[in-house]
Order: C-alpha cells, then sequence, then structure tokens
C-alpha cells in the first residue's frame, strides 16, 4: 500500500520510506553497516573486509549511508589525512530490526526455499 491514509493496522510504505529502505537494506550497505557496528573502519580495511565490493560501489554505498545520517566520515589528524567511518547512533538503532529480519528469514528460508522449488518447477 502507498498510502499515508492506510486504514490502523495496515502496512503504511510511502515513497520515502520505500527510497530509504532499499538504500539501507541493500547488499552492500548491510556489510558495512554489519563491520561498521564492530569498530570504526578506513575504507580501505572496508574494502577488505568486503573483498566483492567494488570501488564505485563502496564509495556510493558509504555516501548514500552518511547521508541518511547512518555512517559518519570522520577526518583522522595524521599524515597524510585519513578518513575512518563510524556508524552514528541513529545507526546503531537499526541493528535491532536488522536482526528481527534476518531472524525471520533463517526461521523461514526452508519454506521459503520449498516455494522457490515448486515455482520452479512450474515455469519451465
Amino acid at each position: 500500500m502507498d498510502t499515508a491514509d492506510a486504514p490502523e493496522g495496515e502496512l503504511k510504505v510511502s515513497a520515502p520510506h520505500r527510497e530509504l529502505l532499499d538504500q539501507v537494506l541493500d547488499k552492500w550497505s548491510l556489510s558495512i553497516l554489519n563491520e561498521l557496528c564492530e569498530r570504526p573502519c578506513r575504507f580501505n580495511d572496508l574494502r577488505r573486509c568486503i573483498p566483492a565490493v567494488t570501488q564505485k560501489s563502496l564509495t556510493a554505498t558509504l555516501r548514500r549511508l552518511e547521508r541518511n545520517g547512518i555512517v559518519e566520515r570522520v577526518l583522522l589528524s595524521s599524515r597524510p589525512v585519513a578518513v575512518e567511518y563510524r556508524i552514528t547512533p541513529l545507526g546503531k538503532t537499526l541493528r535491532h530490526p536488522v536482526d528481527v529480519l534476518l531472524d525471520w528469514a533463517a526461521t523461514h528460508m526452508p519454506e521459503i526455499q520449498r516455494a522457490r522449488r515448486t515455482f520452479d518447477l512450474t515455469e519451465t
């Protein structure tokens, strides 16, 4: 449903909500947030921890997370100047809802895999 006038108890997904969820629940964002929940990281540390991400995708994802207030970019006083990424207090509030979604996925994965197999068999 895509309206603010949804009846009580119904899911309300407006365009801004959908955009935000697309930006913070995508594959790279979840991987980055998982790393930053443990400790602040520099760019190359994140690349080592998430080897499948390209430099371009990592840069774009960090910028989106920073724009949404989920991650902050901190200039370190060193020579040469270095940048470190940290999860913000707002970003830390994502931990519980993401854990709930992951628990749901783990609990229901056998059902989902059965449904996929059944669907794939009927589509061929």
